[in-house]
């Protein structure tokens, strides 16, 4: 084999190689070439791109984009109810504690529906699927925060799994989101949807989107007002742990799609804000001031931080604090 260097452009690291001089045979190079990746022309490699073409950009399957088809398949299904029962249903029983009103109220309508729930925690979704009877649970969809939920696979094929949640751009208008909500309506699927957008950050209501109304008024499907209270204080936004205690789950009336999806805004919100005066009194008092036009606002009074914090009422954390018998002794009490 000659020694004399070759055109080839790979030539000068074969030639730096120790003892290439040395090498005669052709089992001599194999140490010499570890390591050194040769290039593999089209089709056994990578077809050349000309350098005067911009290169397109990659596509995400992430986000928006990421495809939850399998999700409703119907092993899925099947495995998705038994993880419901054996997981989320034990889980929350023990941390939250969920009382249920209202079932009946929407027990005779046909679905599909679309529920519509205020929303302060994490705990909101599945809290709603351990309550919800079989009839409305197996056959229904979570719109959830593409941004938050679906941005790295791991996270998108838990929560597609586990809640059957579908993204949603909830920053800006998506055409493909709107679409896809409206084929899943179209196919039979209920949908679960917080018109709020996101997690409250104080524990009281915020001002609701258009996204609810938007759908039932394309699908003309009717609206499931839903009011959750006590998760704010379980697992409130940016805590770092989920505290144990007591939470109700509201349903009302199913409310007819309004062809002005402005005006369905307003009788939704209205609409939660009672269930949240219910929760909060009973049903009797609660329609009393709902047609007096008393009742309370949803997003809580316009006062200081810690005048709303006081009447969300008392914290799980301030139970959650461990008092050791001098300390019960003493007066004042230490904080």
């Amino acid at each position: 084999m000659s020694t004399e260097r070759s055109s080839h452009p790979h030539a000068a690291a074969w030639h730096s190689k120790p003892g290439y001089a040395s090498l005669k045979r052709p089992t001599d190079w194999l140490p010499a070439v570890r390591g050194l990746r040769l290039p593999l022309r089209f089709p056994f490699g990578a077809p050349t791109w000309p350098t005067s073409v911009p290169r397109p950009r990659k596509q995400s399957d992430l986000g928006v984009s990421y495809d939850t088809e399998w999700a409703r398949r119907y092993p899925v299904r099947l495995a998705r109810a038994a993880y419901t029962e054996l997981v989320t249903r034990p889980v929350l029983s023990a941390v939250a504690r969920p009382s249920v009103a209202g079932l009946d109220r929407f027990e005779n309508i046909e679905g599909p529906v679309i529920f519509a729930a205020n929303h302060c925690s994490h705990l909101d979704t599945p809290l709603i699927l351990s309550v919800l009877p079989d009839r409305w649970r197996h056959k229904l969809v979570t719109l959830a925060a593409a941004d938050y939920f679906f941005d790295s696979r791991l996270k998108a094929m838990y929560f597609a799994f586990s809640l059957n949640a579908v993204p949603i751009d909830r920053v800006r208008t998506n055409r493909e989101s709107a679409e896809r909500a409206e084929r899943l309506i179209a196919g039979g699927w209920n949908l679960l949807i917080f018109p709020e957008g996101g997690r409250s950050p104080d524990g009281w209501g915020q001002e609701h989107r258009g996204g609810a109304a938007w759908l039932a008024s394309r699908s003309g499907r009717p609206v499931v007002p839903v009011h959750i209270k006590g998760t704010g204080r379980l697992w409130p936004r940016k805590a770092k742990r989920v505290y144990t205690g007591r939470t109700t789950v509201t349903f009302g009336a199913p409310i007819a799609p309004d062809p002005a999806p402005r005006q369905l805004v307003s009788r939704l919100e209205d609409a939660i804000a009672v269930l949240a005066d219910e929760a909060s009194t009973d049903w009797w008092s609660a329609r009393q001031r709902a047609a007096a036009g008393q009742t309370p606002p949803l997003r809580g009074p316009d006062a200081a931080a810690w005048r709303r914090a006081w009447a969300l009422g008392p914290s799980p954390k301030d139970r959650a604090r461990k008092r050791s018998p001098a300390d019960e002794k003493r007066w004042p009490p230490k904080p």
